[in-house]
C-alpha cells in the first residue's frame, strides 16, 4: 500500500529533511543513543546524493537548548537526560553527515520540526507538498515532524532505513503507527525506483 501510493507524489514536490542526526543522538555512548543511529548512514548519504542528483531541497534539523535550560520545556520532566546543549560537542550534527552549503539547516527547540521554526515557510516558499524523512529518533522527534506534515495536509514518506529510535521495540512500533495512520513508510530503495 505505501509504495502505492508513492505514485501520488513527484520527486519534483519533495524536500529531502534529515532530522537530529546530531552526536547527542548518534555518536557510541551518547545521552540518547539510538540503536541502530550509526547503521542508517550510508543510505542517508546514499539520499543525499539522489536528492542533489534529482534537485530535491535538503533541509537539516539541529536540536539545540541553551545551557540555563530555560527551552527545554516539559522535556527532561520525562525519560530525557541533558542533551544537544548550545556550543557543545552533542550538538553538532555527525561528521560523517555535514550539512553542504546550499542545504538548509534549521534548529528547533521542540520534538517537531515545524514548532518555531520556519520549515513552513520554506516548503510553501519552495512550493513543496510532500516531506521525504530521515533521522533520529523515529518514536520522537520524526514521528512528531511526520504527523505535523500530515496534519498540514501534506504527504510524510519515512524511509525505513534511514530513520532509527530511542530502542528497537519503540522504532519498529512507532513505524507500523506512522505507516497505519500517519503517512507511507518504505525502504530509501523503494522510494528511488518509485522515483525516478
Amino acid at each position: 500500500m505505501a509504495i502505492d501510493n508513492l505514485k501520488k507524489i513527484r520527486k519534483e514536490d519533495c524536500v529531502l529533511l534529515i532530522i537530529d542526526m546530531q552526536n547527542d543522538f548518534i555518536a557510541k555512548g551518547a545521552p540518547i543513543e539510538c540503536p541502530g543511529g550509526r547503521d542508517i548512514v550510508p543510505q542517508i548519504l546514499k539520499m543525499k546524493k539522489w536528492a542533489n542528483t534529482n534537485h530535491v531541497p535538503i533541509i537539516y534539523t539541529r536540536e539545540t537548548h541553551r545551557r540555563q535550560h530555560v527551552d527545554f520545556g516539559l522535556e527532561l520532566e520525562r525519560n530525557e537526560p541533558e542533551h544537544c546543549l548550545e556550543n557543545g560537542h552533542g550538538v553538532e550534527i555527525i561528521d560523517e553527515l555535514r550539512p553542504d552549503p546550499d542545504d538548509y539547516v534549521l534548529i528547533k527547540r521542540r520534538y517537531s520540526a515545524y514548532y518555531q521554526t520556519d520549515l513552513e515557510l520554506l516548503l510553501k516558499g519552495m512550493k513543496k507538498k510532500a516531506v521525504i524523512i530521515c533521522g533520529a529518533a523515529t518514536n520522537v522527534c520524526v514521528y512528531a515532524t511526520a504527523l505535523e506534515t500530515q496534519q498540514r495536509d501534506m504527504y510524510a514518506v519515512v524511509l525505513r532505513d534511514c530513520v532509527a529510535g530511542t530502542s528497537v521495540d519503540l522504532h519498529e512500533a512507532f513505524l507500523k503507527n506512522i505507516d497505519y495512520v500517519v503517512g507511507d513508510v518504505v525502504t530509501s530503495e523503494e522510494l528511488m525506483h518509485a522515483m525516478k
